[in-house]
């Protein structure tokens, strides 16, 4: 039996220490198990005040929102105001994209499973008042298509706002309404923040950025993105013992700890149930459900979502079979070393969830013929430039534009290697050693010098018709614009 007094003595040890050892500046942390919680947290809120962090300090969740929002939706679906299957136009006439035919056969499914193949990273500032969502839907007219809706996974923030909209108009309230009235009041939440002016009344924390990669870890300079994007993750912040009452609720199959319900247990099980597969990229999971990422780690299944905004981070993994949920929200630094670090202990421990190594780069990398990948890959946000050197080695270049540059993103460089560990799952991948004896053929890489404590990896994948990768596939599909 799991003893959380236990894990409340090692948390109060070992994350002081953690902290300084990733250079996180702050961070709160809490655990549910059955029906009980512990939380802890450490550091500060903001380096240039030195607050100390409580656990009742409330950090922004960025994308794990949409998972929320996603639970909005399928509220609208246990009403049966809504249908899955049904065209996005059915609920929003006037949806418009740069491609008429995907905007026409778009549904709700594939906005909630990212499979809508629009550019997803729109990060249209249409104002501060209540008729921002419905003003950025209105701005997608020109935005282009990757591919055919349903064809692949592309992580899609502008379809989470799409998705805000159709809760907004089936509702007749503003989105953020919508979070308060249908979720924070019935899940009893007491520190929830719907953006600056309410996470004010509250032990705030401040994200944390570094100009330059050698320059020293600075608060960020504006404390949130932009309020059109909220159904997506911009704005919501709340403490971790306040994000677990919600992940609570799904494990209870829709119900709040009141015993009111607040989702049907088929819409909880909906959510969770694998929709699309993905390549090997970055921290995701091996699939997606509707709102949920899906890992299938030894012992899981385990339901998870990340978020990140402006100089803050978290971390959110369920564990059904288990009743088992962590919760871990920090404002900068290498959150992804410390995440990692902390559950690859919790979740052994508390579920016997094994957190399967990230993948590291050989001693001994091989070299490929990396011609299939050259070229330039682009999205609204980034343009990535592949190249090969007269040694064998493969280089991947990163150009900011759009919101990453005006934040402050700086131009990068990067080695890409094969690497010594390739996820073997139901994704298919094989296990490559370090001396390459079996050579993987999704065209998986990793940078030799790690991001944020740990090497992501991406993908470069479907053909473009002279035999080049057609996406290079970090999460997004960002897709082929030059052949070198």
């Amino acid at each position: 039996m799991v003893n959380l007094d236990e894990t409340g003595t090692w948390l109060r040890q070992h994350l002081p220490a953690l902290l300084a050892e990733h250079q996180v500046p702050g961070a709160a942390v809490a655990v549910l198990v059955d029906d009980q919680v512990v939380d802890h947290a450490a550091g500060v809120l903001s380096m240039s005040t030195g607050v100390a962090a409580t656990v009742d300090s409330v950090f922004q969740i960025g994308s794990i929102t949409k998972v929320w929002t996603a639970t909005l939706v399928m509220q609208l679906i246990d009403e049966g105001r809504l249908d899955l299957d049904a065209p996005v136009r059915r609920y929003l006439p006037e949806f418009r994209l740069g491609d008429e035919s995907a905007a026409a056969t778009i549904t709700v499914r594939h906005l909630l499973c990212h499979t809508s193949g629009f550019e997803g990273d729109v990060f249209t500032d249409t104002g501060s008042n209540e008729d921002c969502v419905e003003k950025y839907v209105g701005a997608l007219g020109e935005v282009g298509q990757l591919f055919a809706p349903g064809e692949m996974f592309s992580y899609n923030n502008a379809a989470f706002c799409v998705l805000g909209r159709v809760v907004e108009v089936l509702r007749g309230m503003p989105f953020e309404r919508c979070l308060r009235e249908h979720l924070f009041t019935p899940l009893g939440l007491t520190h929830a923040a719907n953006g600056a002016d309410e996470a004010i009344l509250y032990r705030a924390a401040v994200g944390h950025v570094q100009p330059t990669p050698d320059a020293p870890q600075q608060p960020a300079p504006v404390w949130s993105l932009v309020r059109s994007n909220a159904p997506a993750g911009s704005r919501l912040a709340m403490r971790p013992r306040d994000l677990l009452a919600f992940a609570r609720m799904h494990l209870d199959e829709g119900v709040a700890a009141d015993g009111s319900r607040v989702l049907s247990p088929a819409s909880v099980a909906a959510m969770g149930q694998r929709q699309v597969e993905l390549p090997e990229v970055g921290l995701m999971g091996g699939a997606w459900g509707l709102g949920w990422e899906v890992y299938d780690w030894p012992g899981g299944p385990v339901l998870a979502h990340d978020g990140g905004t402006v100089g803050q981070a978290a971390f959110l993994r369920v564990v059904p079979g288990r009743r088992v949920a962590v919760a871990l929200l920090t404002n900068g630094g290498d959150a992804v070393a410390l995440y990692t670090r902390l559950y690859g202990h919790l979740l052994p421990e508390l579920a016997g969830v094994e957190v399967p190594p990230m993948p590291t780069p050989p001693v001994r990398p091989k070299r490929v013929d990396a011609s299939r990948f050259v070229g330039t890959y682009a999205s609204e946000v980034v343009d990535l430039t592949v190249s090969q050197d007269d040694d064998g080695r493969v280089w991947l270049e990163q150009v900011p534009k759009g919101l990453l540059a005006e934040i402050g993103r700086q131009v990068e460089r990067k080695e890409l290697v094969r690497p010594d560990l390739v996820r073997s799952d139901a994704a298919g991948s094989d296990v490559v050693g370090a001396d390459g004896d079996i050579e993987p053929d999704d065209g998986t890489f990793i940078p030799v010098q790690p991001i944020q404590g740990v090497h992501p990896a991406l993908s470069f994948v479907g053909a473009d018709g002279t035999g080049r990768a057609l996406y290079l596939h970090n999460g997004r599909a960002n897709r082929r614009v030059s052949p070198a």
